[in-house]
């Protein structure tokens, strides 16, 4: 691995040698001759919080309330992993989820150091611009801080991925072991208490960083450190989630195709390929998803954040709004806990003692209950924080209402999202009525069918609760800042996560079920000697094992279907989201809305040109990403149909089992390694190019990929829950309909946890980074007094990346034998 990555890294470096030599040449230089003060990032000062009272106390005293609320939450997700960690199971099961862990820290520490690597990348471009063309003096403070923290904004990315992969760890055996009461509540409650452990640390860690930076950073540097840390997450997430992707699907499609080509039974503890599909679940359903949940939470906060510094110019106003979003923020915390205490007493007292349970209508009631209590917290908070903003004594419920329509979509999207990928969904069930009659080929056409529509019916559900914010913000808020629209769309954003822990609760569900199917087979509990007699004497359990199996098959199709619930919810935010960071970048190119605003129209070429690239790029990077998938695939089957052993033995060896993982490991790096060269240099070639050209760029990859994404996830969601109704419902395992399903599923893997779940980090992280990127194009243009050289480096960085999109197919390319 070391010698591949020495390897493409040499490559790398002999296009862009001369390229970036000249370039950071010509920044040094030129710096010293720049006059004009720092603007754009660099001169984001953020105001004295305590110039303004609220509820009689000023602002900076009232938001360090919110340390000690964060620091409750930190408790309570401590509390529950405390919890699980300490909930009965028998020896053979924690056995294998412990085996599960330590294949999942080999692959963690395996991406912290590919962490690093890239990190430089990003410490470059910050150095030179915030410590030489942009300085925020004195720099020899200044600079490393806000380097620092672009390492704790991915140190914390990184940080809560280990945390969610130990909880889900404990949790999936946890959640095994309980099937075998005979009982379903007990195995809905489990993975759920595990999602709320890692929602309420996840939220409580990001939320007490951007405190400690509001806080105690001095205001003159406190923007640039968010910038910082919001780049830090981005990185970090875009890495886990990408590399994750790639490596479950590496994993889940090796194991599932030996269903069809031996006839074996799910999760056979024979194949190789099992544990590493379980390691997969965590890598690619565990950790990516808490690290692309902190960047989405953070990247959000710093997006208005941003806006509020430049597009608000009494200070007063812009304390209020800060302090009201930060409050906010904090309340999420609040409502989550509560509507969880509240829908966990509705559901054990609705389940505790059925027989018989859908797995689905406790969490879709925990997603409504919370939406209710959040909706009506919010109108709570802002008629307490801002009764008059800026001596408008109306905006509070105007803004309240606006934060609310996001609010709602937090809700309805899942519910639209079920319509097309839950076991009861009509799609889903014409998937399997195709495959039926017309095999794979036409189950894979249904599930097509039911992305598409997907993506029609969530788009103009997004477009309907925007434009209602969009119309409140007509309503005098033009008053107090620029731009109010786009203010009201990061707003709608910043709703879709009011109900933060829980999304992310329903959404760490999916992993713990799959894997507490994997470890009840993989345990080989039935073959235990005297099994019956043990559960009964030290567990008082009078075991029913088909019972068990049927259970947990069950609430794997819950998990799926609120898995799929929240990528829409994650990817809508980075599009909305990426709206009010892009009006940033407007801001510095137009000099507050005053000059060359008409470029940001079709009659301005490089602004249409933009918006044409900007797709080019979505559908490059969705077959990167599904390559690095088939190939990795390609060689793990490969090597378990030659390394499996079927006749006496009991289970597959240790040794094989980790070979399974290296190979998904080698592949998941490969691929990120080619898309995170590739898009890193393509923003800074096309940021170089011409500003409004990269606004179109900025513009188009959000909405090509918010399309994309909405259908592949839910393509993939109907092809996975097909498979399971053939598999509970139908009960046909082994049969020509299952084989179909399953290649269905297999197509559906990449769609739905690789491709579309990467594009929302990818967005933000292009996004964040362009504010740099096109702030270095523009310092260099005007310290050259043309734009010569940033053209020759922007076609110099194009080479770079265009050689690395070359690799992404022709590089990753199946030969015949392992690379």
């Amino acid at each position: 691995m070391r010698t591949w990555l020495a390897s493409a890294w040499s490559l790398g470096c002999r296009f862009a040698k001369w390229s970036a030599a000249a370039a950071f040449l010509s920044l040094f230089t030129s710096a010293a001759t720049l006059a004009q003060e720092a603007g754009g990032e660099a001169g984001l000062k953020v105001p004295d919080l305590s110039q303004v009272t609220f509820l009689g106390i000023d602002g900076h005293k009232l938001l360090l309330f919110g340390i000690v609320f964060c620091v409750f939450g930190l408790i309570f997700g401590l509390a529950i992993y405390s919890r699980l960690k300490g909930m009965p199971v028998h020896k053979s099961m924690r056995d294998i989820s412990e085996l599960i862990y330590e294949t999942c820290k080999t692959y963690l520490f395996t991406q912290g150091k590919f962490l690093v690597f890239l990190w430089l990348f990003i410490a470059v471009v910050i150095v030179l611009y915030f410590g030489v063309l942009a300085p925020v003096h004195p720099t020899a403070v200044t600079l490393p801080i806000i380097l620092v923290f672009s390492i704790v904004g991915m140190a914390g990315s990184y940080g809560v991925a280990w945390f969610g992969i130990r909880v889900n760890t404990f949790a999936n055996s946890r959640t095994a072991f309980a099937a075998l009461r005979g009982k379903p509540y007990p195995i809905y409650h489990t993975p759920l208490e595990a999602g709320m452990s890692i929602g309420m640390m996840l939220i409580s860690v990001e939320l007490l960083m951007m405190l400690f930076i509001l806080l105690f950073i001095p205001g003159d540097y406190a923007g640039p450190c968010f910038i910082g840390f919001a780049i830090g997450e981005s990185l970090g997430a875009a890495v886990l989630r990408i590399a994750g992707g790639i490596f479950t699907k590496i994993a889940d499609i090796g194991s599932d195709l030996m269903k069809i080509v031996f006839k074996i039974k799910e999760d056979d503890a024979r194949n190789p390929g099992v544990i590493a599909d379980c390691t997969g679940d965590n890598a690619g359903d565990s950790v990516g998803p808490s690290a692309d949940g902190f960047e989405t939470y953070g990247v959000t906060g710093v997006a208005l954040i941003t806006f509020i510094l430049l597009a608000v110019k009494d200070p007063k106003v812009q304390v209020q709004l800060l302090v009201w979003i930060f409050v906010m923020r904090i309340m999420m915390l609040v409502s989550s806990a509560g509507a969880y205490f509240i829908n966990g007493f509705i559901a054990k007292a609705k389940y505790g003692n059925v027989d018989k349970m859908n797995y689905e209508a406790p969490l879709t009631s925990l997603v409504w209950i919370t939406s209710v209590v959040s909706i009506a917290l919010t109108y709570v908070i802002s008629y307490l924080i801002i009764p008059t903003l800026g001596g408008d004594a109306s905006q509070w419920w105007k803004l309240g209402t606006i934060i609310s329509c996001g609010t709602l979509a937090g809700a309805v999207i899942p519910e639209l999202v079920k319509a097309f990928t839950s076991t009861e969904s009509r799609h889903v069930r014409e998937v399997v009525s195709s495959a039926e009659e017309g095999g794979a080929s036409l189950g894979i056409l249904s599930g097509f069918v039911a992305g598409n529509f997907s993506a029609y019916y969530i788009g103009l559900a997004m477009v309907l609760l925007m434009s209602m914010g969009y119309l409140i913000s007509t309503l005098d808020l033009g008053l107090l800042m620029l731009a109010p629209a786009v203010f009201a769309f990061g707003l709608v954003a910043f709703g879709f996560l009011g109900m933060g822990p829980v999304t992310i609760a329903v959404d760490s569900y999916g992993p713990v079920t799959d894997n507490a199917q994997s470890v009840y087979e993989l345990s080989l509990i039935e073959q235990v000697p005297n099994i019956k007699q043990e559960l009964k004497k030290d567990y008082n359990i009078d075991v029913n094992f088909e019972r068990a199996k049927e259970m947990l098959e069950a609430n794997d199709g819950a998990g799926n279907t609120f898995k799929a619930t929240a990528k829409p919810v994650l990817i809508g935010t980075a599009v909305v989201g990426a709206t009010t960071m892009i009006f940033s970048i407007i801001m510095a190119l137009t000099h507050g809305l005053t000059e060359n605003v008409n470029n940001l129209s079709l009659l301005h070429a490089p602004f249409v040109l933009g918006l044409i690239t900007g797709g080019a790029m979505i559908y490059w990077f969705t077959g990167a990403s599904t390559q690095a998938v088939t190939t990795g695939a390609y060689r793990a089957v490969e090597f378990i149909k030659a390394n499996i052993h079927l006749e006496g033995a009991a289970a597959a060896s240790v040794e094989d089992s980790k070979k399974v993982v290296e190979i998904c490991t080698k592949y998941a790096q490969k691929g990120m390694l080619n898309i995170f060269i590739a898009v890193f240099f393509a923003t800074l070639a096309f940021a170089f190019v011409e500003p409004f050209f990269f606004i179109g760029y900025l513009f188009s990859i959000a909405i090509f990929g918010l399309y994309q994404a909405i259908f592949m996830a839910n393509a993939g969601g109907a092809w996975d829950n097909a498979k399971k109704i053939v598999e509970v419902e139908l009960k046909q395992k082994g049969t020509p309909l299952h084989d179909a399903t399953v290649i269905g599923d297999t197509v559906g893997d990449p769609f739905k946890d690789t491709s579309s779940v990467a594009l929302n980090p990818v967005i933000k992280f292009t996004t964040l980074f362009g504010l740099l990127a096109v702030e270095l194009a523009v310092q260099l243009t005007a310290s050259q007094g043309g734009n010569g050289l940033t053209h020759i480096l922007a076609a110099a960085f194009f080479v770079v990346s265009f050689v690395f999109v070359y690799r992404s197919f022709y590089g990753m390319r199946i030969r015949g034998s392992a690379a």
